[in-house]
């Protein structure tokens, strides 16, 4: 996707390589919690609710960075991560991304960003599993400007070949910018989001709960793009636009295979 990046694993052991993991569950997040059933009321009115009782919620994003902005709850019971949802529920978040992605076509708009934000790190505000939707009058660079002809070429590496969920398959990101970013492609929306929680589930076994950001990108092929946030972006990705990695892509495969 015209990233430069370097491999460098010997950074790995430095010290503060790592950032840290998501804090623990505390009384006040679990009392305070607005996602939560029973208190509807503190979220703006709903645009979708899956369910009845509900299942899924659909709200506008009290504090949008864009014209319209919504926030999907994922689950009404207090779930922390993606990886914790049932079959049952990731199939539901797809069902209420792809009826709010028409609505935004509906309604003249171009495209809609599907994303996952999963902790601090990641730019969650909520501990409670949700995803956002940001409609956009035409799409962004990130999907305007995305070769076709590398995905084509990554999906082809069966060495970086991490998982299948139905009719998914999930790939470690062959210049990737961060450790075990993957690309998950084919199958159904809830095929690729069943991949993602797979995918997700397998590297907090590795490596803990650690934050992490997922977007879908709607041109084709249509595919999930999974980052996790282990390491932090520096002056060096920043101001000369070199990733710095310290974990080749073979490597992280082998490791999430296993």
């Amino acid at each position: 996707d015209g990233r430069r990046v370097v491999f460098a694993p010997g950074r790995s052991g430095r010290p503060g390589a790592w950032l840290p993991e998501i804090e623990p569950v505390t009384d006040e997040e679990l009392e305070r919690c607005p996602f939560c059933r029973g208190r509807e009321d503190q979220t703006p009115p709903e645009t979708l609710r899956i369910g009845d009782p509900w299942q899924v919620r659909v709200v506008p994003n009290l504090y949008p960075a864009f014209e319209r902005q919504e926030v999907v709850i994922h689950t009404p019971e207090h779930v922390r991560s993606f990886a914790d949802l049932s079959d049952t529920q990731v199939a539901l978040v797809a069902e209420a991304w792809q009826q709010r992605i028409g609505a935004a076509l509906d309604e003249g708009f171009e495209y809609a960003h599907a994303l996952i934000n999963e902790g601090r790190l990641a730019g969650a505000s909520l501990p409670h599993s949700h995803s956002q939707l940001v409609w956009m009058r035409e799409a962004p660079p990130a999907v305007s400007d995305e070769d076709g002809a590398r995905l084509d070429e990554l999906f082809g590496r069966d060495d970086l070949r991490v998982l299948e969920q139905g009719g998914a398959a999930a790939f470690v990101h062959h210049a990737g910018a961060a450790p075990y970013e993957s690309v998950v492609a084919d199958g159904t929306l809830a095929d690729r989001l069943g991949a993602v929680r797979a995918l997700v589930s397998r590297l907090r076994e590795l490596e803990g709960p650690f934050a992490w950001n997922a977007w879908l990108h709607a041109n084709e092929p249509k595919h999930v793009h999974v980052v996790p946030r282990l390491t932090a972006l520096a002056g060096i990705e920043l101001g000369a636009g070199l990733y710095v990695n310290v974990m080749p892509p073979e490597l992280a495969a082998e490791q999430l295979r296993r």
